[in-house]
Order: C-alpha cells, then structure tokens, then sequence
C-alpha cells in the first residue's frame, strides 16, 4: 500500500465521473482538492458520506475547493445514486483501483475478522498546487465532512 507523503505533489489521476466526462487532477489547479474514496454506492455508510458532502458543499465551495468522490463503481450507478439523493457533487469511477493504489485506498480490510481487499474509506486534502495538503487514511462516513471542512478552514488560514 503506498504511503502518502504531507507536502509532496499528490499522485496524479484522470478518472471519468457519473458523465462519462474526463477529471484530471492537474485541470483542477488553482483550487482546494477534496478527494474522498468510498467503497459503493448506495450503502449506507457511503450515502451518508456523499450526502454530508453534498449538504455542506457551499462551505467547500466558499473555500475554494471541488469536492470529488471516487468508488469503483460504473458510470451509471454514479448517476442512479446522485439521482437518487440529489447529490451535487462529482463521483469518479476507478473500476481497476489504479488511482485507489496510489493513494492508500485500496488495500487489505479486516471486517469482523474477515481479512479481503477492498476499498478503504479515505480521503485526500489537494492544495491549490497539487500538493497533499492532509491525508485521512481511515474515516468514519458520519461527520467527517465537516471534519475536511475545519481542516482546509485550518490550512488556508495558515
């Protein structure tokens, strides 16, 4: 599992979302980069996840930053899932986990005892020149949202 490193360049990523349409990391310069990873959508941790994003995106969007989520998921099931909870924010599709890898994202996952690889629920602080800012490398879906929040509050006041 690759081990993301505060202050250095984030690994590059372009990655279709819920359109079809490419997102590249490197187009979003000059902006705040919030990248959470979920494991699927519509489940419950992961819909209360994107909809927390999507209840606080003005405060995102006042400081500046895009608020992208990725899974592994199709496309279509990205647009069945905004659909369903009007979500306003982006979902990119990482069906081969190559972008997952590079940040942590992917990895093995112990689940009541069960050890499989899976999809770690994360998330990825991206300042305004493609640097990590802050790096998550587990979260619990509830509240966490606000917690991204407070800390690129934190970070661009520095």
């Amino acid at each position: 599992m690759t081990k993301l490193e505060v202050g250095k360049k984030a690994p590059a990523f372009t990655l279709p979302d819920e359109t079809g349409a490419k997102v590249k990391l490197s187009d979003l310069a000059g902006q705040w980069v919030v990248l959470y990873f979920y494991p699927k959508d519509d489940t419950p941790g992961c819909t209360v996840e994107a909809c927390d994003f999507t209840s606080g995106l003005a405060g995102f969007e006042k400081l500046d930053a895009v608020v992208l989520g990725c899974s592994a998921d199709s496309a279509e099931s990205h647009r069945k899932f905004i659909a369903k909870f009007k979500l306003k924010i982006k979902l990119l599709s990482d069906s081969d986990h190559a972008i997952m890898e590079k940040y942590g994202a992917w990895g093995e996952k112990n689940n009541y005892g069960k050890k499989s690889m899976g999809i770690i629920r994360s998330t990825a602080l991206i300042d305004r020149e493609g640097r990590l800012a802050y790096h998550w490398p587990t979260v619990k879906a509830a509240g966490h949202a606000d917690k991204v929040r407070e800390k690129l509050a934190e970070l661009r006041a520095e």
